[in-house]
């Protein structure tokens, strides 16, 4: 008979909990933010911002207005639990007298207020995509259908969060959206209005990127670093300008890849496919690769 028992799995899990990194406590006691809760709350928001085109799955309210209204409350409620839960803490049970459970309450109220600012802004990067895309024939083909727009509604929500300082939740959001999408935008990035991704798979904007109006970025555009400088005993020096900087109306076509913090492309330049740049280039550059060609003979 085997003699694993109860005792042998209790010391498992006892060995496993040293390496968390969030305190897990039994009950209701504070958890980490959960992936699930997390794609429930960006399904919640995009229900929130784009009613037209979205299900009102969590509302109960027959009109539209008081579905919406409904919606609202409950976001808010669910944000403050997850921003709550976001940073580890002494917490008795996550009740009303945890003070940082106040705290996230107001900044969720704070970021809902924000959600009217925030459509406004996609609402330009809409008009962006279905101006800058002949085979779009209306906004509501892009709403439902465009990861490119996708990726943006959930990178300028965190971005908004980033902005909160609240933590770990900004960053799931994107790898949500990055998961769904194959276009990982770090929630720390700054980008301006009327941003168009279009295709979009396998773009990279990493956290220190910064990207002016007007931008259109093809698939497979990386815009990342060109190295990491690390301290005296190596290790890697945070919260440096690692990401390039992208001026006003810039096209950067696929493949492309533009490295580095101190690289600036200047505005109303025009990047081509498959370019490898790692310096900065003037306003109005046209910067393309010269792949070698040769031509064989139609003959056989």
């Amino acid at each position: 008979m085997s003699t694993f028992d109860m005792n042998s799995l209790g010391q498992i899990i006892g060995e496993l909990s040293q390496y968390d990194p969030y305190p897990i406590h039994d009950g209701n006691g504070f958890s980490a933010v959960t992936r699930r809760a997390t794609v429930r709350l960006i399904e919640r928001l995009e229900c929130l911002l784009f009613p037209m085109q979205h299900a009102w799955s969590d509302a109960v309210e027959g009109s539209r207005r008081n579905a919406r209204l409904e919606l609202l409350g409950v976001v808010t409620w669910d944000l403050a639990h997850q921003i709550h839960r976001a940073s580890p803490h002494s917490c008795d049970g996550g009740g009303t007298e945890c003070p940082r459970l106040s705290e996230a309450f107001e900044t969720s109220l704070g970021f809902v207020a924000d959600l009217p600012a925030i459509l406004q802004g996609l609402t330009l990067d809409l008009d962006a995509a279905f101006n800058g895309d002949p085979a779009a024939r209306d906004r509501s083909e892009i709403i439902s259908s465009y990861p490119g727009l996708y990726a943006i509604m959930v990178y300028r929500l965190a971005h908004r969060l980033w902005e909160y300082d609240v933590p770990l939740l900004p960053r799931l959001m994107t790898e949500i959206a990055h998961s769904a999408t194959g276009i990982d935008i770090h929630p720390g990035a700054r980008i301006g209005s009327s941003f168009f991704i279009d295709h979009g798979t396998g773009v990279v904007i990493g956290e220190t990127t910064e990207v002016g109006k007007e931008v259109t970025l093809y698939q497979g555009v990386t815009l990342g670093a060109l190295n990491f400088p690390r301290d005296e005993e190596g290790r890697i020096i945070r919260g440096q300008k690692r990401h390039p900087t992208i001026g006003d109306r810039v096209v950067v076509y696929s493949g492309a890849t533009i490295l580095g913090g101190n690289t600036v492309v200047g505005e109303g330049s025009v990047i081509g496919g498959n370019v490898w740049l790692t310096e900065s280039v003037p306003a109005y550059s046209r910067v393309i690769a010269q792949p070698k060609i040769q031509l064989k003979s139609g003959t056989p």
